[in-house]
Protein backbone atom coordinates (compact mmCIF):
# COMPACT_ATOMS: atom_id res chain seq x y z
CA UNK A 1 0.00 0.00 0.00
CA UNK A 2 1.30 3.65 -0.39
CA UNK A 3 2.93 5.01 2.67
CA UNK A 4 0.87 8.21 1.99
CA UNK A 5 -2.63 5.99 2.92
CA UNK A 6 -1.19 4.85 6.08
CA UNK A 7 -0.91 7.79 7.35
CA UNK A 8 -4.33 9.20 6.67
CA UNK A 9 -5.28 5.62 8.35
CA UNK A 10 -3.12 6.91 10.99
CA UNK A 11 -4.71 10.28 11.41
CA UNK A 12 -8.46 8.98 10.70
CA UNK A 13 -7.83 5.91 13.37
CA UNK A 14 -6.12 8.75 16.25
CA UNK A 15 -9.02 11.31 15.50
CA UNK A 16 -11.84 8.42 16.12
CA UNK A 17 -10.28 7.05 19.07
CA UNK A 18 -9.83 10.41 20.48
CA UNK A 19 -13.06 10.90 20.51
CA UNK A 20 -14.26 7.67 21.87
CA UNK A 21 -14.55 8.19 25.07
CA UNK A 22 -16.54 10.97 25.43
CA UNK A 23 -19.27 10.02 23.21
CA UNK A 24 -20.52 6.91 24.68
CA UNK A 25 -20.97 5.70 28.26
CA UNK A 26 -19.62 1.96 27.75
CA UNK A 27 -15.48 1.13 28.32
CA UNK A 28 -14.23 1.38 24.95
CA UNK A 29 -17.69 1.49 23.61
CA UNK A 30 -17.96 -2.14 23.71
CA UNK A 31 -18.33 -2.84 27.69
CA UNK A 32 -21.31 -1.73 29.16
CA UNK A 33 -20.66 -0.71 33.06
CA UNK A 34 -23.71 0.25 34.60
CA UNK A 35 -27.58 -1.27 33.48
CA UNK A 36 -28.57 2.39 35.08
CA UNK A 37 -29.54 5.03 32.23
CA UNK A 38 -28.54 7.76 34.54
CA UNK A 39 -25.50 6.80 35.67
CA UNK A 40 -22.58 8.98 33.75
CA UNK A 41 -19.23 7.49 33.46
CA UNK A 42 -16.59 10.01 35.40
CA UNK A 43 -14.17 12.26 33.71
CA UNK A 44 -11.06 9.76 35.24
CA UNK A 45 -12.46 6.55 33.57
CA UNK A 46 -12.58 8.97 30.12
CA UNK A 47 -9.06 10.00 31.00
CA UNK A 48 -7.71 6.76 31.21
CA UNK A 49 -9.28 5.32 28.45
CA UNK A 50 -7.91 8.13 26.01
CA UNK A 51 -4.68 7.32 27.47
CA UNK A 52 -5.09 3.50 26.79
CA UNK A 53 -6.23 4.14 23.43
CA UNK A 54 -3.20 6.75 22.70
CA UNK A 55 -1.11 3.67 23.03
CA UNK A 56 -3.63 1.29 20.86
CA UNK A 57 -3.13 3.95 17.93
CA UNK A 58 0.52 4.21 18.69
CA UNK A 59 0.95 0.82 17.98
CA UNK A 60 -0.76 0.36 15.14
CA UNK A 61 0.67 3.45 13.36
CA UNK A 62 4.39 1.49 14.71
CA UNK A 63 2.75 -1.94 13.03
CA UNK A 64 1.84 -0.13 10.07
CA UNK A 65 5.71 1.42 9.79
CA UNK A 66 7.04 -1.81 10.04
CA UNK A 67 5.28 -3.72 7.67
CA UNK A 68 6.51 -0.65 5.11
CA UNK A 69 9.97 -0.41 6.01
CA UNK A 70 12.58 0.47 9.01
CA UNK A 71 10.87 1.51 12.22
CA UNK A 72 12.83 4.82 13.50
CA UNK A 73 13.29 5.20 17.18
CA UNK A 74 11.92 8.34 18.61
CA UNK A 75 12.70 10.39 22.03
CA UNK A 76 10.67 11.46 24.38
CA UNK A 77 9.81 14.67 22.08
CA UNK A 78 7.86 12.81 20.00
CA UNK A 79 5.69 11.65 22.31
CA UNK A 80 5.09 14.32 24.11
CA UNK A 81 4.40 16.34 20.81
CA UNK A 82 1.76 12.91 19.47
CA UNK A 83 -0.05 12.68 23.18
CA UNK A 84 -0.48 17.10 22.97
CA UNK A 85 -2.00 16.21 19.45
CA UNK A 86 -4.19 13.45 20.89
CA UNK A 87 -5.61 15.77 23.40
CA UNK A 88 -5.83 18.25 20.62
CA UNK A 89 -7.89 15.51 18.52
CA UNK A 90 -10.04 14.44 21.47
CA UNK A 91 -11.47 18.37 22.04
CA UNK A 92 -14.69 17.86 19.76
CA UNK A 93 -15.65 14.77 21.62
CA UNK A 94 -14.74 17.07 24.77
CA UNK A 95 -16.95 19.73 24.11
CA UNK A 96 -19.65 17.55 22.73
CA UNK A 97 -20.13 16.24 26.19
CA UNK A 98 -19.05 18.72 28.87
CA UNK A 99 -19.00 21.85 27.26
CA UNK A 100 -22.89 21.96 24.93
CA UNK A 101 -25.44 23.32 26.02
CA UNK A 102 -28.33 20.25 27.22
CA UNK A 103 -32.09 21.06 26.24
CA UNK A 104 -33.21 19.68 29.06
Amino acid sequence: MNISLFSWVVILLAALAANLPFLNQQLFALIPLKKDPAWVKPVWLRLVELLVLYFVVGIVAHLLEAGVGNVFSQGWEFYAITGCLFLVLAYPGYVMRYLRKSNA
